[in-house]
C-alpha cells in the first residue's frame, strides 16, 4: 500500500495546463464560501451552490445565503456551531453523517413536505422514522476507471473483488476514506455487506495489493491522468468528466454494482426560519428542480429521488447503486475509519 499525498508541482502544472481536466476536478476547494446576506436562510451545501440560489429565490421568493465547502468541512463547522448554530438546512451527500446529527439532537424532526409523496419506493426507504432529512439524489461513491491504452476492455477489472488480484498489483488508486466524504461511502457497503470482520479482509487485500492512497478524488483523478496509476476508483460525477474529456480512459460499472453516497436535506432544530427551510426541502423534491440540476451541472451525474426526472442520458440506464443502512455506517464509521488509518500506514 502507498499513500501518495505528494504530487510533484511540475505533474500538477502539466495536468492543469494541458491534460484535459477541467479545474474544477483537479482543484479541490478547501475553503467555505459565502453569498448572500445574514436574514436570509442559510444553505450549507457541498455542491450545486451555483444553480441552486437562483433557482429557490425564483420559485419561492425566499432569500438564500449559500456556504459552501467540502462535506467534512462542513461538518466540522457544525460541530464548531453547536452551541450557536448559523445554519438553517444542511444538503450534503453524507448521510450517514446527517444521521449522526439526527442521533444528536441537532436536526427538526417530523416535517413532511408535500413533494415527499413522489419519492420513489428506494428513496422513501431511506427517510428516517423521526424525519429528520430527505434524499435528494445519489451516486455511485466510486466506479472503475482505467487507462485503455494500458489494458483492454477484457483485461480491465470487472468487480470490486478484482482489486485485490495480483494482476493488478501497484496499479489501482483510492481516496482516503478518513477525509473524502463519497471514499467513506465506498468502503463502508462492503463492512455493512459481510460484517466487520469481512469488510476489514476484503479491504486489507486490496491494501496488500500495492492500493494507493491519494487525499481526495481529484488527487486520484491527476494521478490517473498522469501515469502514476492506472486503475482507479472514482466518485462518479468525477469519472465521466474524465473519460469525457480522455479517450484514453474508459469507466467499468462494477457487476455486482456501485456503493451509493446519498445527498439528502435536513434542517437545524435551532432554525428561526423554519417556514424558509421547510421550502428549500421541498423544493429540492420537486421533479422540476431536480430536472433541472442534471440538466445544467456536470457535476449530476446521479439518480433522482422521485419520479417523473431522467437522468442524463449517457449515464448507464442499467448501473445499479448498493444501498447500506444509514443507522449502521453511521454507528461503525468511527472504527472503520481508524482501522483503515491504523492498517494503511502499516
Amino acid at each position: 500500500m502507498k499513500r501518495r499525498y505528494a504530487i510533484g508541482l511540475l505533474i500538477v502544472l502539466m495536468l492543469q495546463a494541458g491534460c484535459g481536466t477541467s479545474s474544477s476536478l483537479v482543484n479541490d476547494n478547501s475553503k467555505a464560501t459565502i453569498t448572500g446576506d445574514e436574514t436570509d436562510l442559510t444553505v450549507y451545501l457541498n455542491d450545486f451552490d451555483e444553480m441552486i440560489g437562483p433557482l429557490f429565490e425564483e420559485a419561492t421568493g425566499y432569500k438564500v445565503n449559500l456556504v459552501q465547502g467540502g462535506g467534512a468541512e462542513i461538518l466540522s463547522r457544525i460541530e464548531a456551531e453547536r452551541g450557536n448554530p448559523h445554519w438553517d438546512v444542511v444538503w450534503l451527500d453524507m448521510i450517514s453523517s446527517i444521521h449522526g446529527l439526527g442521533m444528536s439532537g441537532m436536526l427538526y424532526e417530523d416535517y413532511t413536505p408535500d413533494n415527499a409523496s413522489k419519492l420513489t419506493d428506494v428513496y422513501r426507504s431511506l427517510v428516517p422514522e423521526q424525519r429528520w432529512y430527505y434524499p435528494t439524489s445519489a451516486h455511485a461513491a466510486s466506479v472503475i476507471v482505467y487507462h485503455n491504452d494500458e489494458l483492454s476492455a477484457a483485461e480491465a477489472p470487472k468487480s470490486w473483488e478484482d482489486f485485490s488480484d495480483p494482476t493488478f498489483n501497484e496499479m489501482i488508486g483510492i481516496a482516503d476514506p478518513t477525509i473524502a466524504a463519497p471514499a467513506y461511502s465506498f468502503i463502508n457497503w462492503f463492512f455493512y455487506k459481510d460484517g466487520m470482520d469481512s469488510g476489514k479482509q476484503m479491504i486489507s487485500d486490496w491494501l496488500n495489493n500495492g492500493l494507493s492512497i491519494f487525499p481526495k478524488n481529484p488527487n486520484v483523478a491527476m494521478a490517473l491522468l498522469s501515469g502514476q496509476i492506472k486503475i482507479a476508483a472514482l466518485q462518479e460525477s468525477n469519472a465521466h468528466r474524465l473519460i469525457q474529456e480522455n479517450e484514453k480512459l474508459s469507466l467499468v460499472w462494477p457487476e455486482e454494482g456501485a456503493p451509493a453516497s446519498v445527498r439528502v436535506a435536513a434542517i437545524s432544530k435551532d432554525t428561526t426560519k423554519l417556514e424558509a427551510a421547510k421550502a428549500f426541502v421541498n423544493f429540492l423534491l420537486d421533479p422540476a428542480t431536480q430536472q433541472a440540476i442534471i440538466e445544467a451541472s456536470d457535476e449530476a451525474y446521479h439518480e433522482p429521488s422521485v419520479e417523473g426526472v431522467t437522468p442524463k442520458l449517457d449515464r448507464d440506464s442499467g448501473a445499479k447503486l448498493l444501498f447500506a443502512d444509514a443507522m449502521s455506517s453511521y454507528k461503525q464509521e468511527a472504527e472503520i475509519k481508524q482501522w483503515f488509518a491504523d492498517y494503511s500506514i502499516r
